[in-house]
């Protein structure tokens, strides 16, 4: 047998539920259940980033339910930015390049040795410049990023033991790199003669001698086993990798000022969490490739940097760089 809610103040709110739910009105905010937000990203669920969303989500489960679609399982690469301005999307971990197809002056931020550690990349975005960013991807895409996710630095494998400390000395080498012009503008501000290959068949190629090298971060090179077809690794941290962590402009106007500060937190939380776990696993490769035989060294980076920068603003994407931008990043500490 059932019996009555003897509290009035219980008995009125579970009447004022029932009412809501029968005028077809919505629950209470204190009745609702977290609302969901999915999650795309490229990276698989052995990343350090699946790990840092794990992370995220659990801070805001309060509030939200993180729904992850990896793999490129829900949009395939390249199409997430799109389905976030379209509302097709609530969550994204987005390439910088991917902005930059929308927004030219982002190419800046996809140049060679524009920044010269992930600390470096963070003390850009956390700056007053990287706001002003960031405000021009809101006003113009309409999506909020919440902060750079860095996922390691490229450097450059060669099969060769010719020593590289300089631009000069990657002449005519034939460095394999992802098809598009911007990787191929990319291998020409090394020094070397870029070669479009495709990522699964570097393994082959460095194997055949139809191209002399690759570049990729170090966690890469261990994943594809290309330190066993390669004789030496020059630390050239010519690329700091880093995708945006980016959330639809309609979710994040749907939250309250409290709730936006909480959302915010847990990223940068997770983010600074994913930040230096990379480090940690890129130090460890490159020991890890020393004691397995392989030359590792640094070259000549300020020979590199000057080399590199004075191709890019020779090119056509330096055109759309905000004006002074690039002292600006230079001159960060």
């Amino acid at each position: 047998m059932s019996h009555p809610v003897q509290n009035p103040i219980a008995r009125r709110a579970l009447l004022g539920v029932g009412a809501a739910l029968a005028a077809g009105g919505a629950l209470p905010v204190w009745a609702q259940a977290p609302a969901t937000i999915r999650f795309a990203a490229v990276f698989s669920d052995k990343d350090i980033r699946a790990e840092m969303m794990n992370q995220f989500a659990r801070d805001v489960a309060a509030d939200f339910k993180v729904e992850m679609h990896l793999n490129s399982t829900l949009f395939r690469q390249g199409t997430e930015l799109v389905a976030l301005q379209r509302d097709n999307l609530e969550m994204g971990n987005i390439a910088p390049q991917d902005i930059s197809k929308q927004v030219p002056a982002w190419s800046i931020l996809t140049s060679a040795y524009l920044f010269r550690d992930a600390n470096h990349l963070n003390t850009f975005f956390a700056s007053e410049q990287g706001a002003q960013m960031k405000k021009m991807v809101e006003d113009q895409l309409k999506v909020k990023i919440l902060g750079p996710t860095f996922f390691g630095t490229r450097h450059v494998g060669l099969k060769g033991k010719k020593k590289i400390n300089t631009p000069a000395d990657l002449a005519g080498v034939k460095l394999r790199m992802p098809p598009g012009d911007a990787w191929q503008l990319l291998g020409r501000s090394l020094g070397a003669n870029p070669t479009p290959m495709a990522y699964a068949e570097t393994y082959t190629g460095l194997q055949t001698g139809a191209i002399d090298g690759q570049d990729n971060p170090l966690p890469n090179v261990q994943n594809m086993k290309f330190n066993e077809v390669m004789g030496q690794l020059v630390l050239t941290s010519h690329l700091v990798g880093f995708d945006l962590l980016t959330v639809n402009m309609k979710t994040w106007n749907s939250m309250p000022p409290a709730k936006q500060r909480t959302f915010q937190a847990a990223a940068d939380k997770a983010i600074a969490w994913s930040t230096a776990e990379h480090q940690k696993r890129e130090a460890e490769l490159a020991e890890s490739f020393r004691k397995g035989g392989l030359d590792v060294y640094v070259p000549n980076i300020a020979a590199f940097r000057e080399h590199a920068q004075k191709v890019y603003l020779a090119s056509d994407e330096a055109k759309a760089w905000p004006a002074g931008l690039l002292a600006q990043i230079n001159a960060m500490k």
